[in-house]
């Protein structure tokens, strides 16, 4: 009894064994393993490029200040003062429209005692005529035109062989300035005669107020 199950057992071992055999040789083919395929993975969005900023601009340069326009209306107050070797001798003033000139002339009759006796000799005309004109006025200066016409004695006092005195001789000097120009309120002083003598004029101008002019 127990060798024919042992037979059966074997019997049925080999018909398991055969079809399982037959099963692998014979069976439909299979897919070939392929690992299951990952969904392509998106390019990472980026954010749009800016344009870097422009370099910060420097403050525009201050305006430079345009300068001073000319006062083209008006009248000028002005003083000319004569200066003979450092001493006032005459002295002129006025209050004159721009553009306008004007004229102003003194006179100084003197006459000298000559020859041996001290008798007087004829009179001479020291005349001075002046002749200012301002040109144009600024913040701070006055530029004026002047022109000056003057009979001016030596200081030396001739004589004749015999020692006895003749009267000093007269000279005509003529003087123009084509633009004097005089700060505000301040003297400014114009040389005419360097020696012999000395002769200088001294001037200040200033822009007249409205009620002067």
């Amino acid at each position: 009894m127990k060798l024919w199950k042992h037979c059966l057992a074997v019997t049925l071992f080999a018909a398991l064994a055969g079809t399982s055999v037959c099963a692998l040789a014979q069976g439909t083919p299979q897919a070939a393993y392929a690992p299951a395929s990952e969904p392509p993975v998106p390019p990472i969005a980026q954010a749009p490029t800016e344009p870097p900023p422009p370099p910060p601009t420097a403050p525009a340069a201050t305006a430079v200040a345009p300068a001073t326009a000319p006062v083209t209306q008006g009248a000028v107050q002005w003083e000319l003062q004569v200066m003979r070797d450092g001493q006032q001798i005459d002295a002129f003033n006025a209050t004159t429209s721009i553009g306008q000139a004007h004229t102003d002339t003194h006179h100084k009759v003197v006459s000298h005692s000559v020859g041996c006796k001290d008798q007087p000799a004829g009179s001479i005309d020291l005349s001075r005529t002046i002749t200012v004109s301002p040109l144009q006025v600024r913040a701070n200066l006055v530029v004026l035109s002047i022109d000056a016409q003057e009979t001016l004695e030596n200081d030396a006092t001739p004589s004749t062989p015999e020692g006895c005195r003749l009267p000093p001789q007269p000279r005509q000097v003529n003087a123009s300035h084509p633009g004097l120009i005089v700060p505000d309120g301040q003297w400014v002083t114009w040389q005419i005669v360097d020696q012999h003598p000395s002769l200088a004029y001294r001037v200040r101008a200033t822009l007249a107020p409205p009620s002067a002019q």
